[in-house]
Formats: structure tokens, sequence, C-alpha cells
């Protein structure tokens, strides 16, 4: 059997398959500059994939199965493909090890196969379909020429023999050129060289980088207005999507019938990006919103997103909860995205959606998006009588208020957390009058302006005084306090308030009493859990106090957002459902007749469902009964 031409037709496709990689990399490259150092991200791809992206392709196992045979039988297959028919080093040896290699990368195509037959609803359709059937005819071709070079036969057709060079040129083609060219398989290369030049680069090896980015104030563009505007590695990023709908499948606002799906979005991204329209997209639309050739829209690299391409209310929809993030196996940053797009919207065009202008210009006003006097922030510890850290200039725990001070029913988690601090002894003062907004909901908003005012001004104040831990109730002010003030100078210890409990719990500075056994369930905010990683603290308070947890379907990682994060409730988006209403059918699912939580705003959202509901405690209040009945 003459296999002369396969070496030649390797190399050509190799060759215009290197052609492309350098049309893609221009395309990136339009965006704007973002200095990653190339060998130490050349060097990192492979432990970054092997390590992070199957770390969460492992999440399905039998598709982590599946992926490891195709890919990695694919990538050997070509390896020994180049020493046997371009180096020339054909033997019974390397012809067996490439049966082998063809062998297993067929296993995991017909798995692959199996899998499209009925595919669900969030992979997309279209040119993934075809895909299979590339695979399966690349790898049996292979597979077949292999064994009969393996056993020497030589008395082969010469019909027989063009269709089986023709299947390998086949999957060539659509594995290596179409990698570089926009086929289906372009996420494999775009993939490979995003796990390097990842913007995040601490999110790997176990770390975790969750912070937005400030931008600089005085450039001549704020936010991102068009595709050429994101920084080139966030370009990079987009085309490295395999359209999988991971994103889809969790995304809160999706499910709730608003305009945004996150597939979707970096879908029409790359549209943006690369130019064209978006007919070719076989995936589930923006909820509300057709999706076929008709409704196509068009884009390109120097025409505004929102002018053609995308409509505002996608990214408006978004709780910023980063559940689309934790779920994309090729570490997509969907958020940044989106709030580089909201940063235009909000500083170039003063077009925030709902009442986001309205909270805005109070924050600007009265430095609290409700505009109550912020002479009145400390109202609510008068009679408690607390420090001020003014008075005493030093404390080893601040305690970091939030601007939820200002609503009654959040003082109930801060008057306990006071209670539970002074029973264990811990010296602590607060702010005050001295703190203002944290500047969370600014810059999810897109304010970027006021957030760094906000920001400068409360790390300005923090600074003035000397404490080793500041302490607080609120994930959204945890978050900005822990992982955000460090760019404008302020390095802090800072500790969620369940995370100090559950130590003072742990050192026996509170003890409790043993209590009736009860359900109850717990519901993590994005905050503290996906964005900080803080699971454990709360559910050890719980399970200290003698509650039996119940956990919802969706917890930890996969926790379902309430609804109340990056502005949502402001901007409020309309859809099919509310998704604080989703989160408690979620609760009521376990049969627990109280729901703990640990974030004002989720109380918030969780407690506005209508009746009959599970009752809606934090975990302080909880604690603080427990502490109170040992007296």
């Amino acid at each position: 059997m003459s296999t002369a031409l396969i070496g030649p037709l390797l190399l050509l496709v190799i060759v215009l398959a290197a052609i492309g990689a350098g049309r893609r990399i221009n395309m990136w490259r339009q965006g704007k500059p973002d200095h990653i150092p190339f060998f130490k991200a050349i060097t990192a791809i492979l432990p970054r994939y092997l390590h992070d992206l199957h770390d969460v392709v492992a999440r399905d196992k039998k598709f982590a199965n599946t992926h490891v045979a195709t890919a990695g039988g694919f990538v050997a297959s070509v390896l020994v493909m180049l020493v046997v028919y371009v180096l020339g080093s054909d033997s019974s040896i390397t012809y067996g090890v490439l049966a082998v290699t063809f062998s297993v990368m067929s296993v995991g195509a017909y798995q692959v196969k199996k899998r499209r037959e009925n595919p669900p609803p969030n992979l997309s359709k279209g040119a993934w379909q075809r895909l299979p059937y590339s695979l399966l005819v690349f790898s049996l071709s292979g597979l077949c020429i292999s064994i009969i070079q393996l056993l020497g036969f030589v008395n082969i057709s010469i019909v027989v023999t063009f269709f089986l060079i023709a299947g390998v040129l086949l999957g060539l083609t659509e594995l290596i050129f179409g990698m570089t060219w926009g086929g289906p398989m372009k996420h494999a290369f775009a993939g490979a060289l995003h796990l390097g030049f990842h913007r995040r680069q601490d999110r790997f090896a176990g770390g975790r980088s969750t912070g937005l980015k400030p931008i600089d104030l005085n450039e001549s563009k704020l936010g991102v207005e068009m595709a050429t505007d994101f920084h080139w590695n966030q370009l990079l990023g987009f085309d490295a999507c395999v359209q999988c709908g991971r994103c889809e499948k969790v995304c809160p606002a999706f499910a709730a019938g608003q305009p945004l799906n996150p597939k979707k979005l970096i879908q029409d991204l790359v549209v943006g990006m690369a130019g064209g329209d978006t007919s070719h997209y076989a995936g589930s639309p923006y909820p509300g919103k057709e999706a076929s050739k008709e409704s196509a829209k068009c884009g390109a690299p120097d025409t505004p997103l929102f002018e053609s391409l995308l409509d505002t209310d996608t990214v408006w929809s978004c709780t910023t909860c980063r559940a689309c993030v934790e779920e994309c196996p090729m570490m997509i940053e969907h958020v940044d995205a989106i709030v580089d797009m909201r940063r235009h919207l909000t500083l170039a065009k003063g077009e925030t959606a709902g009442k986001g202008s309205d909270s805005l210009d109070n924050l600007i006003a009265t430095d609290n998006p409700n505009g109550f006097s912020p002479s009145n922030r400390a109202n609510w510890s008068i009679d408690l009588k607390l420090d001020a850290m003014s008075d005493v200039g030093r404390a080893d725990v601040l305690l970091w208020a939030g601007d939820g001070a200002f609503d009654l029913a959040y003082q109930r988690t801060l008057r306990a957390v006071v209670a539970l601090l002074r029973q264990a002894k811990v010296n602590f003062a607060i702010l005050g009058n001295e703190e203002l907004d944290s500047g969370d909901l600014a810059r999810r908003l897109g304010d970027e302006a006021t957030f760094q005012r906000l920001a400068n001004a409360n790390v300005n104040t923090l600074n003035k005084y000397s404490f080793e831990t500041i302490v607080t109730p609120d994930p959204h002010a945890f978050h900005v306090l822990k992982n955000e003030y460090g760019d404008f100078g302020g390095d802090y210890q800072v500790m969620h308030h369940t995370e100090f409990l559950a130590e003072l719990v742990k050192t026996n500075k509170l003890t409790l009493t043993e209590a009736k056994t009860q359900d109850v369930t717990y519901h993590d905010p994005c905050y503290l859990g996906r964005y900080n990683g803080g699971y454990d603290a709360p559910r050890y308070l719980l399970t200290a106090m003698g509650f039996t947890l119940n956990e919802m379907e969706r917890s930890g990682f996969r926790s379902r957002c309430c609804g109340g994060g990056g502005g949502a409730p402001i901007t409020d988006i309309p859809g099919e459902h509310r998704i604080a209403d989703m989160r408690m059918d979620d609760a009521r699912e376990t049969g627990a007749d109280l729901v703990a939580v640990a974030c004002p705003q989720c109380a918030v959202m969780l407690e506005g469902v209508v009746m009959p509901r599970p009752e809606v405690r934090d975990v302080a209040v909880m604690l603080l009964d427990r502490i109170e009945r040992e007296g």
C-alpha cells in the first residue's frame, strides 16, 4: 500500500495552518496591549491544560474521559504520523504505536458522536454536529492504514487506498487547518494560547483572582465601545470558547428569562472581533430574542458593539455572580468583559439602566446609593456606645459596617456581631461616620470614577489608624476591601464575619450550648463563595450550633445567585421569573424550615419572596441566640 502522499499532505496542512495562525494572531492583536512574558506563558500552557482546565472538565467524569481519549489520541496520532511519514521512521513498532493512538482516538470520537446524537440544549449545533464524523473518519482511516502497514498487506486496491488517504486528509483539514481558520476546532489553538497568556495569571495552580482591574481615568476612551477596545488576550479568550454551554446552564439571568446568555454573548463578541454576522451561531439565543438568519446582526472590529450587534439589556442583566466563569472549561472571563462594556455605557454615554443613574447620583452626592445623610451612618450603633477609631486610634479589629448600616433588617446582623465580639472580649472599634460606601455598586455598574474616588477616600481614612483585621458582615464590601483596594494603597487583612466568628468558636472564646435539632439549609453568597472561596466557615458554625444541614442541589461553588449582585435589583431588567424566587424554590426542595444567609443583600432578596416560605436568618443572629441562651 502506497502512503507516499500522506507525508507531503500532512506538511501542507501544517503550513496552511501556520498561515492561518498568523492571521488569527493578528486579529487578536487588534486589541489593547497587555504584556505577558512570552516564554513564561508558553511554558505554562501544558501544566495549566493538564491541571486547571481538566479540573473543570473533570466535573463531568464521562465527558472528561472522552476528551482525554479524543484530544490525547489526536495529538499523539499526529506526532507519530510526523515520525512515520515525514521523518521516514516506518517500522512495525511505529505502525503499532500509530494503531494504538488511532484506536484510542476512535473510542473517544465514538463517544463524541453518541453525545451529539441527541445533544442537550446548551450544546451548540450547526458545524459542531459534523465534528464527530470528521474525528471518526480521520481516526478510523488512520487506524486502517496503520493496521494494513503493520501486517504488511501489499495488494490493496487503488480505490481503497484513495478513500483511506482521503479520509486522513479530510480529518487533517478539519482538525489542523480548521484550528486556525475558524472551524469548530479553533478553540484548541486559541484555548491553548489563552491558558498561557490569560489576563488573570493568578487564577492558576490553585490561585484565585476575582478583583476587577482598574482603568486609567485619563484615557481618551473609557471602557469598551468596540471589540478592539478589549485587551488582546481578552479577544484571544473569546476565540477559545468551545460553545459547550456550561455557562448558559448556570447563568441565573438566563434561567430567569432575562436577555442574557453568556455563551451567545461571547460568540457575538467573536463576531465583533472578526467581522461578519451572527447567522452561523447555532446555539440557544438570548431569552426573549429570536435567533435566525433573518434576525442576524452584523459586527466589525471598528464598529461600536451596541450600534448593531448587542442590546444594552444583555449586559445589564448580569448579576456578576461569576457562575459562568466558574464553570467555563476554557477559563473565559465573562464578567470582566461585561463590566468593561458597562464602563463605556456609564462613563462615556451616561446610559446606566433602570434606577442605576439615580443610585450613582446619590453615591456622588451623599456617599451612599440611597441618598441618606452621611451624618447618620453610625446611628445604628448610638445606643451600643461603640468605640470609634477617631477616638481610640487603635484596635485589634475594625468592624466595617457597610452601607447596609442604613437598613433596619441588616442592622440586626450588625448588632448581633457586636454582641458576639463583646462576648468574646474582642478589642474592636468602628469608623462611624468616617466610613463611606465601599464603592462596590458603583464599580459593578461601570462607574469606575466614583468607585476610585470612594476607594481612595476610604483608604486614606483606614491608613490613619492601626488595626490588625477588618471584619465585615457584607461580602461585597469584604471582597472590595480584600481584593480591589490594594490597587489604591490599601492592603489589609480582611475577614468575613462568619470566618472571624468561626475562629472565635474554635478557640473557645465563644461557648455554645446544646440546641434542639432543626433542619436548615444554607445559601452561599456569590461574593463570599465563588469570589473568595468562603464555603466552610458558615457551615462549620451551623454544624457547631447543632443544626442539621440540608444542602440545596446547587450549593458551594455551584450555588445559584439570589439575584442581588452587580446592581441587578437597580437595573431591574425584566424576565420571566425572579431569580430570588427560583433560589427560594431550591431551598423549599430541601424540606428545611430555615434558610441561613451570610449576606445582607441575599437576606433582602430572599426575604422579598412571598410567603409561604422558609424563614431567612443571618448566621450571626442564629449564633447570638445560642450564646444568649447560655447566659
